[in-house]
């Protein structure tokens, strides 16, 4: 039996762009994709907290040290510019097999402000 775990979080990252008319989903600094143990066209859960909706979608790269979170296409109609967002993956693992996760703690400039690693 496999169980469905997290495996990389970006917590309370703001978004900084939204736009309705661009092909693609979310765009994420590359360099915050490799920090959050993510990759280019992974799909993702997105929650925003600000105001309470959840959605999937994939990740595509913006570029590295931008600080780009950017909602793209009918993602961007789930929040404006400002938002307080979590980006989550997940991963399917046997129940006694270790996962390592990747948790991002976010600051009010998309600055990684604390990294933590966790078991799963």
């Amino acid at each position: 039996m496999l169980i469905t775990v997290l495996k990389s979080k970006i917590h309370n990252a703001r978004v900084t762009v939204c736009n309705v008319d661009y092909e693609g989903s979310l765009s994420l600094d590359e360099e915050l994709i490799k920090q959050a143990n993510l990759r280019p066209y992974e799909k993702v859960l997105v929650a925003n907290v600000t105001n309470g909706e959840r959605f999937e979608t994939y990740i595509i790269p913006a570029p590295a040290n931008s600080r780009e979170v950017g909602l793209n296409g009918a993602a961007a109609r789930s929040a404006v510019v400002g938002d307080r967002v979590i980006v989550m993956a997940f991963a399917m693992k046997e129940p006694d097999e270790e996962v390592d996760t990747t948790v991002l703690i976010m600051d009010e400039e998309n600055n990684i402000k604390e990294v933590k690693k966790l078991k799963a």
